[in-house]
């Protein structure tokens, strides 16, 4: 984003009331976060930890959303997709996506502290008898750990070269999709192999079970962590069960990972799974196929990452959001809000559709 428009443009129209006005009569907007910035947790890769906020701009966030639009839960949305019930101007629902353990230990006091409920998009994986990190995270940290070097990987068709930052995320990032083609078995099984292969010891990641503060920003969400946030009044929609992207998968492993994800979440939480947002959530990585999936495994509807903010179309097996990042001050976060972020970007691409 140009710093323009960060620093001057947005902060004027925000202070001029613009934004608040050309909300207005808006009917309703999603917003996403993935979790916020644990206490005592250190950033070493912006762009690795850019969609964690901290708890300060977390709470600076809700309460603009309080004072402006009307924040609804997860039931009264529900109510008015299903039931058709009337949702207020302005209406607003707070969604996290991941399950990461910091949704519960440092995202959940400051909602009911802001006496405001959050539908948390989780795995399945979360209800595995051991705490797990997402395997693409456990990818890029064991990239980042890796010696640098030339590696191979035939029976990928993969070859790595591994030498500055920039390399390594362009190679976790091609490995992404290629692995998403697989299922999680043969993901855990090449992540081990090249742990063999990059000479790191069979505890190189031992530092984020030990350590606190890495603990809360990289592991899942277990069962009971699970039934913990509804009884806080949260809700549990489902991101899949191991956070593929789907678009790469065949059709059995992707309807596998959307319509088993929803059974063994209700079992665990004992509640409805209504809602799914899909992994990564951009058109790239969500095709029909998986809207038509999301719907006969029946969820009510579903979400993507992208194009959100009031104004945007809302098909109920592709509702947009708001992606909140790290560096988002507050007149930018409520640019997006009101819909002038999406419409801006729009037409400078010439997209008027």
């Amino acid at each position: 984003m140009s710093p323009i428009l960060k620093r001057v443009v947005y902060p004027w129209l925000a202070n001029s009331g613009y934004l608040r006005r050309r909300a207005d009569g808006g009917s309703f907007c999603v917003i996403t976060y993935h979790g916020v910035l644990p206490k005592g947790y250190q950033v070493s890769d912006a762009q690795q930890d850019g969609s964690l906020v901290s708890a300060e701009n977390f709470r600076r966030q809700l309460q603009l959303l309080k004072e402006c639009y009307h924040v609804v839960s997860p039931e009264q949305v529900r109510d008015w997709i299903v039931d058709g019930k009337d949702l207020p101007a302005l209406a607003i629902l707070l969604t996290c996506d991941d399950g990461l353990r910091n949704g519960l230990t440092s995202m959940a006091p400051i909602l009911r502290e802001e006496d405001l409920s959050c539908l948390f998009f989780v795995l399945g994986a979360s209800l595995a008898e051991n705490s797990r990190i997402l395997w693409y995270e456990e990818l890029y940290l064991l990239l980042l750990a890796a010696p640098a070097g030339s590696y191979s990987f035939d029976f990928l068709g993969v070859k790595l070269e591994l030498g500055d930052r920039g390399q390594r995320r362009s190679a976790w990032w091609s490995l992404v999709k290629k692995l998403s083609q697989y299922d999680q078995v043969a993901r855990a099984r090449f992540i081990e192999l090249s742990r063999v292969e990059f000479g790191l010891p069979d505890g190189w990641n031992a530092e984020c079970w030990n350590n606190e503060a890495l603990r809360e920003r990289f592991s899942l969400l277990k069962g009971e962590d699970l039934r913990q946030l509804v009884s806080q009044g949260m809700s549990i929609g489902s991101h899949t069960l191991n956070h593929p992207i789907l678009s790469q998968q065949t059709s059995d492993e992707a309807w596998r990972e959307i319509s088993e994800s929803r059974s063994l979440l209700e079992r665990a939480v004992g509640k409805p799974v209504w809602a799914l947002a899909y992994p990564f959530g951009d058109p790239a990585s969500v095709t029909t196929r998986e809207m038509q999936m999301a719907e006969q495994a029946g969820f009510q509807c579903a979400f993507m990452n992208v194009g959100g903010g009031f104004g945007a179309q809302l098909p109920r097996f592709a509702l947009p959001r708001v992606h909140v990042t790290v560096d988002m001050n507050l007149s930018e976060f409520e640019a997006h809000v009101s819909g002038f972020h999406r419409d801006f970007r729009s037409r400078l691409s010439g997209d008027t559709a």
